[in-house]
């Protein structure tokens, strides 16, 4: 398996990319990214255990964007979990794992994929389709601080989670209550054996420490992609001012409702489904054309209307 490092300027939509920074959001991620950088080095000269750098990803992220508005916090063996709301009851969106800088032997980069690192996010990622049943992961994150790898959830799910030989393993720890490091173990075999490409955004902050730390604001224009990447609009893709591929979610589920649909998980995928019979109405759109063809003796010529239908969310972003 090839790791391809994307740059930030071409994983960003491109409307999102379009959009205005305000400038105290400039100013106010130029200070805490300052504030970063001290910890850091601080951390590292006291030999901080790794928890400690956990933690200092996580102010960094809340202080600068997502205090009051979602949840992040540490969420069982996960490092970090960044959810899709204010509560730690709503779905996990986004999973990090955190390293201290030094730790090259765990961390992942373009040269060396196949490490620890990648083998935590992917069990992370099992846990929360399986046990928890979540289909709202967006993202996953590899980070040491400086070095940040964001992969997107699709690329997980075809290459992992679809993987007939990774499941068997996931399940085999399961069933006989393996270790993590029997899975890391196993997963590495595996990984080492695919001929793949997997697809990721790469930034490192200290090539932006000069423009952090200086006091030209015309120089500032080259932090706006930066601050865009670790935003809400991007890692859990929430709504942005102007997305025109962006449907109200209130007005989504309207329209569902009027039509005589709903939405429901299945098997990995978000599908639209005729609503349960205990949940439909007469006067839906759907209920009211079954209504008439079942009186003329037609509904034998739609058999589409069990079907589902996959939800394209890449256009729409709920």
């Amino acid at each position: 398996m090839r790791l391809i490092e994307t740059e930030i300027s071409k994983s960003l939509n491109k409307a999102y990319l379009k959009q205005d920074l305000k400038r105290h959001q400039i100013e106010t991620f130029k200070l805490n990214l300052k504030s970063l950088f001290i910890k850091t080095e601080i951390a590292e000269n006291k030999k901080e255990h790794e928890e400690h750098f956990k933690n200092l990803v996580s102010e960094f992220l809340k202080d600068t964007y997502y205090k009051n508005e979602y949840e992040i916090n540490i969420n069982k063996r996960k490092d970090l979990v960044i959810h899709n709301g204010k509560s730690s009851s709503d779905s996990i969106g986004v999973i990090i794992e955190a390293k201290r800088p030094s730790n090259v032997s765990e961390m992942i980069s373009a040269k060396s994929l196949n490490l620890k690192a990648l083998h935590e996010l992917i069990l992370y990622y099992f846990e929360e389709r399986e046990q928890r049943k979540n289909f709202e992961v967006k993202r996953l994150i590899a980070t040491n601080i400086n070095q940040w790898y964001i992969f997107d959830e699709d690329d997980f799910d075809k290459l992992f989670y679809r993987n007939s030989k990774i499941q068997k393993i996931y399940k085999a720890k399961i069933e006989q209550s393996k270790d993590n490091p029997f899975f890391y173990t196993e997963v590495a075999k595996i990984i080492e054996e695919l001929d793949v490409d997997i697809n990721s955004t790469y930034f490192n902050f200290l090539d932006y420490k000069e423009i952090i730390q200086n006091q030209k604001t015309e120089d500032d224009e080259k932090l706006v992609t930066l601050f865009k990447i670790l935003s809400p609009e991007h890692l859990l893709k929430k709504p942005f001012a102007n997305d025109s591929n962006t449907l109200n979610k209130d007005f989504y589920n309207e329209l569902l409702h009027i039509i005589g649909l709903e939405e429901r998980p299945d098997k990995g995928k978000k599908l639209i489904f005729r609503k349960k019979p205990e949940n439909r109405d007469d006067g839906s759109f759907l209920e009211n054309t079954i209504n008439i063809l079942k009186v003329r003796d037609k509904l034998k010529s739609i058999a589409w209307v069990h079907k589902p239908i996959e939800t394209n969310l890449k256009k729409i972003d709920l």
